[in-house]
């Protein structure tokens, strides 16, 4: 079981990027997809989730209305497409894959049972 994580990097204060996160080695259609970030000296956090039939997102309020989390047709593939992005936005992404028993479960890092490597973001003021 495998979460790659893809589309990091370094952009300037106010650019966009999209992150990819592609699992494999069983099927996650029926899971919810979160992701999270880390910055140097910081808790993970929560960034944005979507459940299994991609009917429900979810968002941190540092981050609603700049990214938009989505899920491919095979529900195997989850995108963080991130808009408008601030030097605080700087962390590196983890992907996430789990069964939240509600919504307010889908915020908790607990919640999810697997877990990919990570992406560096950085956004340079």
């Amino acid at each position: 079981v495998q979460l790659v994580e893809s589309g990091g990097g370094l952009v300037q204060a106010g650019g966009s990027l999209r992150l990819s996160c592609a699992a494999s080695g069983r099927s996650f259609s029926a899971y919810a997809m979160g992701w999270f970030r880390q910055a140097p000296g910081k808790e993970r956090e929560f960034v944005a989730a979507i459940s299994w039939s991609g009917d429900s997102t979810y968002y941190a309020d540092s981050v609603t209305g700049r990214f938009t989390i989505s899920r491919g047709d095979a529900r195997n593939t989850v995108y963080l497409q991130m808009s408008s992005l601030k030097p605080e936005d700087t962390a590196v992404y983890y992907c996430a894959a789990g069964r939240p028993w509600s919504a307010t479960y889908y915020r908790t890092a607990p919640s999810y049972d697997y877990w990919g490597q990570g992406t560096q973001v950085t956004v340079s003021s």
